[in-house]
């Protein structure tokens, strides 16, 4: 599977970079068109998207980097290589939520509000940016025979493309991916529930993409390690009953109290 997508004289762009660029645009594509139904003004939705992304990137870069420090150390100028791979979604997510709940703290903006219009957009994009592990032939399961994958009824090329040092692989990066797509029609599907509270979006993006990832990543080979642990499933869990206890905690509401479907009155002032 050749990793790159175009090579212009010494200039090499990699499959992997198009499509976290891709997955950027269209999330914020999705985040601006929500913002703009819920009645918040466009520059101030851009500015905030603009420095989310800015350090969610920062934050999976650095979290990918700590724990796997020791492959670093001895070459600390690959940090910077992240057209390389290496980037850590639970990382982005981390420093993506501080970026704007700093963010909204600044202009008074409700974050719970402004977390539930990007959470559809952020788990479609994960579900574009997974393929970029494909091309990296990277965030791949265990060895597996030929026959299993084509018993999986799954594309030709993806199954060539597993194909990686004389050995078949099960594609994981396809499987989170399509359990990304999946998360994102349940959210939209969700997000059109009338009594739906403000934060639910969130609660049921965590619930779901954490029970995905953790059964996922227990298939993976190349997972960041915590002593005997794999960081990503303890993450999972945590942020699974976070989810779990945010959706108890608004069960408590009234029925038409706090509902997702009622516009921003805030005044935002940018």
């Amino acid at each position: 599977m050749d990793p790159v997508f175009i090579k212009i004289g010494d200039l090499e762009i990699k499959w992997y970079s198009v499509l976290l660029l891709v997955a950027v645009v269209i999330g914020m594509s999705y985040f601006l068109k929500e913002g703009k139904k819920q009645n918040y003004p466009a520059d101030f939705l851009f500015n905030l998207f603009f420095w989310t992304i800015i350090f969610a990137f920062i934050g999976a870069r650095a979290y990918y980097v700590l724990f796997n420090f020791s492959q670093y150390r001895a070459d600390p100028v690959s940090v910077f290589k992240i057209w390389e791979g290496g980037l850590a979604i639970h990382g982005g997510l981390i420093a993506g939520l501080i970026t704007m709940a700093l963010y909204c703290r600044k202009y008074k903006v409700r974050l719970a509000k402004i977390v539930d219009m990007a959470v559809p957009g952020v788990i479609l994009a994960q579900a574009i940016g997974r393929w970029g592990n494909f091309f990296n032939m990277e965030a791949h399961g265990g060895i597996v025979l030929r026959s299993t994958l084509e018993s999986l009824h799954i594309p030709e090329f993806i199954i060539n493309g597993m194909y990686i040092n004389g050995n078949y692989y099960h594609p994981t990066f396809l499987y989170e991916s399509l359990w990304c797509l999946l998360g994102f029609i349940v959210l939209i599907i969700v997000k059109h529930y009338k009594y739906l509270k403000v934060g639910g979006l969130t609660c049921v993006y965590l619930i779901w993409y954490s029970v995905g990832r953790f059964f996922i990543e227990a298939m993976r080979t190349d997972s960041l390690m915590l002593g005997g642990f794999k960081v990503a499933q303890i993450v999972s869990f945590l942020l699974f009953i976070v989810g779990i206890l945010g959706l108890m905690i608004q069960s408590r509401k009234g029925k038409f109290e706090d509902l997702y479907s009622e516009p921003n009155h805030e005044s935002v002032h940018f």
